[in-house]
């Protein structure tokens, strides 16, 4: 049996549109006794619409088993005055840290989507804001620092450009607090009470999921769905303990190679 760290967008669905294949590879994933943990840097829809959406989706994903970024953000933040440019919907994912408008400890940065509220929250004038917090001392925080993430459409912008464009300015340095950082990972093993040396990381990135995973000493399988590119694997240092087409066929891989 496995401890199986699975990514959610390009892994098990792109867009809301299932992978083929993909719910029935976790309802055999489970069915071998593997412990199965969904880990997501998606920052734009609450836990709970994540878990209803998976659910929808036919993937019977527990409450408890996924790992969201703004739990890592209140477990690091708590206490601090923070200054969020976030989406509205994990406002109430971020209990447990003072969110406020000015005075601020701590900017944080959530990420983006194709909506209007992009455009409300990435402002010019909440960008200004923030970079006036940083030049009065507050430490700049990200949920992730995506550049892109992949729909039905295509490749998507998302809110990596805003923290690199506050780190150009401020000239300071993002603590990421989802995926790749290494303390995202090994929260994630330790819910399964698992070894990274012994875990699996299953994802659609080279950098956020594999490089993440890999650094913390996780053996790690790549997915050619969703941001999956070839020329980018040819190119990398960074490469997987294997590629397959899907997750649809992870389990028999998971079972050759355990």
């Amino acid at each position: 049996m496995a401890a199986i760290l699975l990514d959610v967008d390009g892994v098990l669905h792109v867009s809301g549109e299932p992978i083929p294949g993909a719910a029935d590879a976790v309802v055999r994933l489970r069915k071998n006794g593997h412990r199965l943990r969904f880990v997501t840097n998606t920052t734009t829809r609450s836990r709970a619409q994540l878990v209803t959406e998976l659910n929808g989706l036919g993937f019977e994903v527990a409450d408890e088993e996924l790992q969201t970024v703004a739990a890592a953000a209140v477990d690091a933040l708590k206490g601090k005055r923070v200054l969020a440019l976030t989406m509205h919907a994990i406002v109430g994912d971020l209990e447990g840290i003072e969110l406020v408008g000015e005075g601020a400890e701590v900017v944080l940065l959530g990420g983006a989507d194709e909506t209007p509220e992009t455009n409300l929250v990435f402002s010019y004038m909440n960008l200004a804001r923030a970079f006036a917090e940083l030049e009065l001392g507050a430490e700049l925080y990200c949920l992730h620092r995506n550049r892109w993430w992949q729909t039905k459409h295509g490749p998507q912008f998302d809110a990596g450009a805003y923290v690199a464009g506050l780190e150009y300015a401020a000239g300071v340095e993002a603590v990421v607090l989802g995926k790749p950082s290494p303390s995202y990972f090994a929260a994630a093993c330790k819910a399964l009470d698992a070894d990274p040396h012994m875990a699996w990381m299953v994802g659609d990135d080279l950098d956020s999921d594999v490089a993440g995973a890999q650094g913390i000493g996780m053996k790690t399988v790549l997915v050619r769905t969703g941001k999956f590119r070839p020329d980018t694997v040819e190119r990398a240092r960074t490469q997987p303990d294997g590629i397959i087409s899907s997750i649809g066929s992870l389990p028999e891989w998971i079972e050759e190679h355990l």
